[in-house]
């Protein structure tokens, strides 16, 4: 080797030392005999030893357990890259490169580069590319669609199930505005962009091809300045939610359906012990009865006199929710014009002349939570039906002669033998009241044309005449038969004081034809013919319904209203006027 190659060296801790010491990374030098004749800043820094005790001495006598791999690059010119040295406080590479002049190697150079900060920010680089793969996974993961845009409505994100929903492709999507894709028609409205209007969360129900019902819920993502950075869309496809929805609901109304159908036999067979049934015409009237006890609504029972309809409204209100509470009854037409009001609204004191000094409580405060029977409420005067209909409609009403308005909280059941809507074309009954009045009208048959229920009241009124009066008293066939095809104008009521009668009055066990009234009619000739003439029990009644025949022929215009009037269809009375003889 050349004195000028070693004289090289030597420069270096000349003009070299600033440039050399200027570098991040150590720097050391060793000449061709393993000396130490360069060793910058840095070095020390890494190393955390002093240059003074570095520098002119040998590497071995340094360190000893790395001198055989300088030796090697000394020795055999060739380099050493990469290599990693493991510190208590730091991880260094070290690349060792020969210092070739000519051609001979003359030193070498170790370049030590500090990469703990490096291996921070990999292992940072690691645990964000960790949890980016978990994020990806769990954004990919969802049932729910997932659509992301920036502050700009730009797509930037779309995941699997947004696809698999919408049956869009994300590469349709991604990097198209919303608005574009809203003016293009791929979407008739935007979440995303009601949520960058109102920057605030936005969500709406959609209808997307296929029939899917999806669920849209946008949610702002504001950055440190409070602007919207991101605009992340959650999509739930609910086509299956509404369709158990609606399983749900249909089975909720199939078991109300059954509890209602339970209920209504229940209490009809309540009813059925009360009220005697066997006619299609009263099981009718039985059956809507139930169905408007379970309700608050108006009723209104029609029906002649004495087919029970008072009894029905009591049936009615026990059935009700308001059974705990007064059924408090009031015949419009019994009382007089100028007591009505009074009774039924009370009045204060000193209303009227006679009224006491304490004021009175009428009928409707009386029924306080209950029910209020308005029995012929076609008797009711215009001024008064004006007052009910504020009962009915406002809940309210106010005494006589007082000025504050009361609660009104009542049910109202009304009941007429009159026809309603002749009287509201005569002027004499106002229309809104019979409206309000008549929101389900449950109409009674007269007993004439229900005769299959005779013989079941008759049993009925002697069971419990027996069990009253402890007696045996039991109906004959021939008087059932008889009983059975009266026309009864009285109706029900008729019936029961007809029975009670002959129940009284009779000295036998076993009620007989003969024990009957003679004011009824038909039932004088009967008695007269059967004394007479010594007829048998078909002989005499077929002498009554010759008679009855010839009695309504007689009372009718017609041949179908005589034939109505003994129950029977024209045809019948036609054969049986033959059978007879009647022209």
């Amino acid at each position: 080797m050349k004195n000028s190659e070693l004289n090289f060296l030597k420069t270096l801790s000349g003009p070299m030392d600033a440039i050399i010491n200027a570098s991040h990374n150590g720097i050391m030098i060793l000449d061709n005999k393993g000396i130490v004749v360069c060793y910058n800043r840095a070095a020390s820094r890494i190393f955390d030893e002093n240059p003074n005790d570095i520098i002119g001495r040998h590497f071995s006598d340094i360190r000893p357990e790395a001198w055989p791999d300088l030796k090697t690059v000394l020795e055999t010119g060739r380099p050493q890259i990469g290599q990693k040295i493991s510190l208590p406080k730091a991880t260094i590479i070290v690349n060792r490169n020969p210092i070739i002049m000519g051609n001979f190697v003359v030193g070498m150079i170790s370049v030590f580069q500090d990469i703990s900060e490096y291996e921070a920010l990999i292992s940072n680089l690691q645990g964000y590319q960790a949890l980016h793969r978990e994020l990806e996974a769990i954004f990919e993961s969802s049932q729910d669609g997932l659509f992301i845009t920036d502050g700009n409505a730009k797509t930037i994100r779309i995941n699997q199930a947004y696809e698999r929903i919408t049956g869009l492709s994300r590469n349709s999507l991604l990097g198209r505005n919303m608005q574009d894709l809203v003016n293009e028609g791929v979407f008739d409205y935007s979440v995303t962009l009601k949520v960058l209007q109102k920057k605030g969360q936005a969500s709406t129900l959609q209808s997307i091809k296929g029939g899917k019902q999806v669920i849209v819920t946008g949610t702002p993502i504001f950055d440190t300045n409070g602007k919207i950075e991101l605009v992340v869309t959650n999509v739930r496809d609910i086509t299956e939610l509404n369709l158990l929805k609606e399983e749900l609901e249909d089975s909720r109304l199939l078991s109300n359906r059954y509890y209602q159908s339970i209920m209504e036999r229940e209490e009809m067979d309540q009813m059925f012990k009360d009220i005697v049934v066997k006619s299609n015409e009263m099981i009718k009237v039985v059956h809507r009865a139930v169905k408007v006890a379970g309700w608050d609504a108006s009723v209104l029972i029609r029906g002649e006199s004495g087919t029970g309809k008072s009894m029905l409204a009591r049936t009615i209100h026990q059935m009700s929710a308001r059974k705990e509470f007064p059924f408090v009854k009031i015949n419009c037409g019994t009382i007089p014009e100028s007591l009505i009001e009074s009774e039924l609204f009370g009045y204060e004191k000193g209303a009227f002349t006679g009224a006491t000094e304490a004021g009175k409580a009428g009928l409707v405060e009386a029924a306080k939570n209950g029910t209020l029977f308005l029995d012929e409420i076609g008797e009711l005067k215009p001024d008064l039906q004006v007052k009910l209909l504020e009962v009915i409609e406002e809940k309210t009403f106010t005494r006589v002669g007082g000025t504050k308005r009361l609660e009104a909280n009542v049910r109202i059941i009304a009941a007429t033998h009159r026809n309603l809507k002749e009287m509201l074309r005569n002027g004499k009954f106002r229309e809104d009241l019979f409206y309000r009045l008549s929101v389900v009208p449950i109409d009674i048959p007269p007993l004439r044309e229900r005769r299959e229920d005779i013989p079941l009241l008759i049993n009925r009124f002697f069971e419990e005449f027996n069990k009253k009066h402890d007696t045996q008293k039991r109906p004959s066939f021939g008087i059932l038969s008889y009983l059975q095809q009266y026309s009864y104008p009285g109706n029900v009521r008729q019936l029961l004081n007809l029975l009670e009668q002959m129940a009284v009055m009779s000295d036998k066990e076993i009620i007989e034809i003969e024990d009957l009234p003679s004011e009824l009619t038909g039932i004088s000739y009967l008695n007269s013919t059967c004394e007479n003439k010594g007829l048998k029990l078909k002989d005499a009644l077929d002498a009554l319904e010759k008679q009855m025949i010839l009695e309504a022929l007689d009372e009718h215009d017609t041949e179908k209203a005589a034939a109505e009037s003994l129950g029977i269809h024209t045809t019948t009375l036609w054969r049986k006027a033959k059978e007879y003889g009647i022209k």
